[in-house]
């Protein structure tokens, strides 16, 4: 290759992105081209996957040729603030580097640092290693989140370019101290668009909300000049082990949804069964890589045959009736519920079956998501948009997402009309150039949550979150933003009363998360291993934060009575092993979601759910009562 070429794996979470791209760095690697995977989303799973320590260091991953990475948004933004810093400090007087030291500690140093270490590896041959690579692979974030980092370059270029012909100052420090970043982003803009140097493939799996997304996706890169390559499409249940009936539906659902993807998109699609056992460490890498690049998509196998079809069940369920005491909120006093945890493990299908039980019994609620890739209008088959609607066909039931875009507009609109009252034209210059910087919708997005968390008028607030890392950012945000309150008006005499009224508002929010006769928290997991190990994680980071999560709900879990051969027998043990891991490392009420067969979609689909949810179900039975 004269060039490094540049492969982005995307889709909607849980599709088995990293899965993909682990394997294609094995085998290009294997290949003997020299290959690095590099992980962009902040809850990174590459480890796990590879079975060895990456971190935020690039390190050999235990096989000629192949290397990893784990962009860690913390040590980003560190690395960031001293490589600009570092060339003032010894020239500029000490008041000055604090107050330069004091703007960096802005949420959108943390933006522009992780996205300026992804950029570091696409403008340059080597990003700041010394090995050349002949291939990076991105293994990025679920979708809604890629798609903001993919628009980036776009956007802080514009950012840069602009302010310079202003104030000379960004949210991030003067224009003069990042100018040569400017360069760097036009570059990664058009080696995005050039086919010839970036892939793009969505993974994806034989759904509705899967479809859409991926769809909805596509389009939304085309409109920023990136060509999707390739689909993948994951998850397919071999036809031979689905004699059952109930798995034999759940094939024929697939089927027409496979049928539906070669027809409606005009890419490359290859076909990936879903195996018996997980894939981890190289070994299993290779087997996948073996069938990802096998020109035969029906030779794709199933079988790792790695698990033993026995196992001692040590799991104990929550009934309804603890689970209902956990969320029902105290008498005049509105109760937030948050379900968050790793992409695709079902937290909008159980936030909806949550948000349609609670309703039916009486309590008026409301379902609210803060995902930038949110489907809760095709699991609920009803529109959902950003105004506040009743969910025809459910009892106390209104539904809205917030929409990013004019959450934007309408804190910019918000902040301009409250500056204009209170600043000189020169300080509205100033605001009106901050407002620009693309880490405004952050901030946006932020606010509209807080307005959400404070509405009064109902009794319960469901979320339905982004997935893991981009949930603890959003609940770290009153944190960050309560030292960062103020920076646009420090000029002006009552910067320090807008400082005070919003910490306060920021210290009510906070208090609320942390008390759980007003919030509850909780986990969506499906019993495997990256799920369980990410969704602790995060526990131990809420908690650590001053927030306990109280119950954990594992979701798409096998019945006993459909596991009649042993490649469901084998995917049956390993959940049991992996219910008794979440019983043990959590110490928290765990209820159980079962597997349907078929999606759920539609209000019909969702009772069912949250029939099942809310079912009285015996200690220790591994099924659904």
């Amino acid at each position: 290759m004269s060039h490094t070429q540049y492969v982005f794996f995307s889709g909607k979470g849980g599709v088995g992105k990293t899965t993909m791209a682990c394997a294609t760095a094995v085998h290009q690697a294997e290949a003997g081209r020299r290959t690095l995977i590099v992980t962009t989303d902040p809850a990174s799973n590459l480890s796990d996957v590879f079975e060895t320590e990456i971190g935020h260091q690039v390190r050999p991953l235990g096989i000629d040729n192949l290397w990893g990475m784990e962009i860690d948004p913390d040590h980003a933004t560190a690395e960031y603030r001293e490589r600009i810093l570092a060339p003032m400090r010894a020239v500029m007087p000490e008041n000055v580097i604090r107050v330069m030291e004091e703007q960096f500690n802005s949420p959108c140093t943390t933006e522009i640092a992780s996205f300026d270490r992804f950029v570091d590896f696409m403008t340059s041959e080597n990003g700041d290693d010394q090995v050349p690579y002949d291939v990076v692979i991105f293994d990025t974030a679920p979708t809604g989140h890629t798609l903001r980092l993919l628009e980036l370059p776009v956007d802080w270029s514009r950012h840069i370019e602009e302010s310079a012909a202003g104030s000379g100052n960004t949210c991030i420090g003067p224009v003069a101290s990042i100018q040569q970043n400017k360069a760097k982003y036009d570059e990664a803009t058009r080696l995005l668009s050039d086919p010839q140097r970036t892939e793009f493939i969505f993974v994806l799996q034989p759904e509705e909300t899967s479809i859409y997304e991926t769809r909805r996706s596509s389009g939304e890169l085309a409109e920023i000049g990136v060509k999707n390559s390739s689909l993948i499409v994951n998850g397919l249940l071999p036809q031979e082990v689905c004699e059952h009936p109930f798995f034999k539906s759940r094939y024929d659902m697939q089927q027409r949804h496979l049928a539906r993807i070669e027809r409606e998109f005009d890419v490359p699609v290859k076909r990936m069964y879903q195996r018996d056992g997980e894939i981890k460490g190289i070994a299993g890498l290779h087997h996948i890589a073996r069938d990802l690049f096998s020109d035969d998509a029906a030779a794709a196998g199933f079988r790792l045959e790695t698990a033993s079809v026995q196992t001692q069940i040590d799991y104990v369920e929550q009934d309804s009736a603890s689970l209902i005491d956990t969320i029902r909120p105290v008498t005049g006093k509105t109760k937030a519920i948050f379900f968050t945890g790793k992409g695709g493990v079902g937290k909008t299908t159980v936030s909806c079956a949550t948000a349609f039980a609670l309703g039916r019994l009486g309590f008026k609620t409301l379902l609210l998501t803060t995902d930038p890739a949110s489907h809760i209008g095709q699991v609920l088959e009803q529109p959902v948009g950003d105004t506040i609607t009743k969910v025809s066909g459910a009892a106390n039931l209104d539904a809205v997402m917030i929409d990013q875009e004019k959450a934007v507009n309408e804190y910019k609109q918000r902040i301009l009309e409250d500056a204009r009252t209170k600043y000189s034209e020169d300080m509205l210059v100033a605001v009106r150039e901050e407002l620009e910087s693309p880490c405004t919708e952050e901030m946006a997005a932020f606010d509209k949550f807080m307005w959400y968390v404070e509405r009064e008028e109902y009794d319960i607030v469901v979320f339905d979150t982004a997935p893991t890392g981009h949930t603890l950012r959003l609940l770290e945000l009153p944190f960050d933003y309560a030292d960062q309150v103020g920076m646009m008006v420090t000029t002006t005499g009552d910067g320090e009363a807008v400082k005070s009224e919003t910490q306060a508002r920021f210290d009510r929010i906070i208090e609320q998360m942390k008390d759980p006769e007003r919030s509850a928290f909780a986990f969506v997991i499906y019993p495997e291993s990256t799920p369980v190990v990410e969704a602790y994680r995060a526990m131990v980071d809420l908690r650590a934060a001053g927030i306990e999560t109280q119950f954990v709900v594992a979701n798409q879990v096998l019945q006993q009575e459909y596991c009649t051969n042993d490649y469901f027998r084998r995917r049956k043990t390993m959940q049991e092993r992996y219910l008794t891991e979440i019983n043990r490392r959590f110490q928290l009420p765990v209820t159980i979601m079962p597997l349907f067969e078929t999606e759920i979609t539609g209000l019909s689909m969702v009772e069912r759910a949250a029939d099942a949810l809310f079912a009285v179900a015996a200690a220790g039975s591994g099924s659904q009562a």
